[in-house]
């Protein structure tokens, strides 16, 4: 017999809510003897405002436990915490809302409003780590993603419920890209989580996509790069709780994330401050197991329903050799490479074919569009490989007829590349459009 609704309620209700004690205070990590919890869970910490005002709590993130002691990482910047304070445990033991309410609105890391639309109606409480889909449960994109990008939708096609990265040095357009990709791709759902960046940027974002009519569509979650590591990896903990929720409704929603890198960054400082190894350029060994989780987080279920992953990821240089950009090369079905070359030129988007991949597009694609790409791609990399010698006038017409059809072709694949940041290319007259090119190259051949 099915336990009666209150007895539920009674079972799961805190009547006196577990504390400890501050033991140690360090800059960015808080030494408590309890209250017992788990990794993730959110606790309350007495402090006493610097000017006097009294008493008031600071939250703080638990990052590792011992029989011993527990660690938080306050959430709050420059709380004056003091020895011997009150650490009391919050009773959601790590569960956050989520919701219809949620959508059209832009909320930061603990699910609070930050745009003017009043308090965030939740339709249910979902634990914060999530879980990933087993890989019964899982399905291959089948359908592809409408980008109203022409160099992605043409030569790099996309599906949904696929998981790409976009990969860059800062300032060679990523983030407009992303922008773009946003509000050009179709899906039920989509959310915009954004790690790490400028408080001007977060607002100018959100008052775009605020003004336009499908508004209803967006969701934004923020942690700005002035805020604490802690916040900054629940900021994407949260967005992924959202995309699951509605995904499990059977939508299919787009989750955009800039950037991967920056939460890494806060997950080596959490790491660092609960005494966690270095390793690879100092990153600790919680950020190559949270990576991995986020990504497979994400993807179609055969129930129906996706969370098509869109993540940026930040490469110090254009050589892409950072540990973190490895990593999540090695765990995303697609890597897109914006070049700083490219960029330069005024080439936007600064895609480099060459160096991007789709894992999906031979499954997504077939026919004519198929050998179009492939034709594409090929006079793309004929043209690099003897690029030097055709820019400084070494090359003579006619040496090579491969060279010389690449050539022919080259001002069209590259007018075809290159789009304005407020264009968007339906997918049949891309694929008509490059199709038209790549005949080009049999009329020269």
């Amino acid at each position: 017999m099915k336990p009666h609704a209150f007895l539920e309620r009674l079972a799961e209700a805190d009547f006196a809510s577990p504390y400890g004690r501050v033991r140690k205070v360090t800059a960015g990590m808080i030494e408590a003897s309890g209250p017992a919890g788990q990794l993730g869970d959110l606790c309350d910490i007495e402090c006493f405002e610097p000017s006097g005002g009294g008493l008031h709590h600071v939250a703080a993130e638990i990052a590792a436990v011992d029989q011993q002691r527990i660690v938080l990482i306050p959430l709050e910047q420059g709380a004056a915490i003091r020895l011997d304070a009150k650490v009391v445990a919050r009773s959601q033991h790590g569960r956050v809302a989520v919701g219809d309410g949620f959508a059209g609105r832009a909320i930061n890391a603990l699910g609070q409003p930050i745009d003017a639309g009043g308090p965030v109606r939740a339709d249910a409480y979902v634990p914060l780590g999530g879980s990933v889909p087993k890989p019964m449960e899982r399905a291959d994109p089948s359908q592809i993603l409408h980008t109203g990008l022409r160099a992605i939708d043409g030569l790099l096609t996309l599906g949904i419920g696929q998981r790409v990265g976009i990969f860059a040095a800062s300032g060679v357009g990523k983030t407009s890209v992303m922008e773009q990709l946003a509000v050009q791709t179709g899906s039920d759902r989509t959310i915009l989580c954004l790690v790490g960046e400028r408080g001007r940027e977060v607002e100018a974002l959100w008052r775009q996509l605020s003004e336009r009519e499908d508004a209803s569509r967006f969701t934004v979650v923020a942690a700005t790069s002035d805020e604490s590591a802690a916040l900054r990896v629940r900021c994407v903990q949260y967005a992924l709780c959202l995309a699951d929720y509605w995904r499990s409704r059977g939508e299919h929603v787009v989750l955009m994330i800039d950037s991967v890198t920056r939460m890494a960054m806060a997950l080596r400082e959490i790491g660092l401050a609960a005494g966690a190894p270095p390793t690879v350029r100092a990153y600790t060994p919680n950020v190559f197991a949270a990576l991995p989780r986020i990504v497979e987080r994400c993807g179609a279920v055969a129930e129906g329903g996706a969370i098509t992953a869109i993540m940026t990821v930040l490469s110090e240089t254009d050589d892409v050799d950072d540990p973190i950009v490895e990593l999540m090369k090695s765990l995303l079905d697609g890597h897109i490479i914006l070049s700083r070359t490219l960029a330069e030129q005024g080439h936007f988007p600064a895609i480099d074919i060459a160096r991007s991949i789709s894992r999906q597009s031979d499954r997504l694609v077939s026919g004519p569009h198929a050998e179009a790409m492939r034709g594409a791609a090929a006079m793309l990399a004929v043209y690099d490989d003897a690029r030097v010698m055709i820019e400084s006038g070494v090359y003579k017409s006619g040496s090579n007829p491969a060279v010389d059809r690449a050539i022919a072709v080259r001002d069209d694949l590259r007018e075809f590349l290159c789009q304005t940041r407020h264009e968007r290319a339906p997918l049949a007259q891309s694929v008509e459009r490059l199709r038209g090119i790549v005949g080009g190259i049999a009329a020269h051949a």
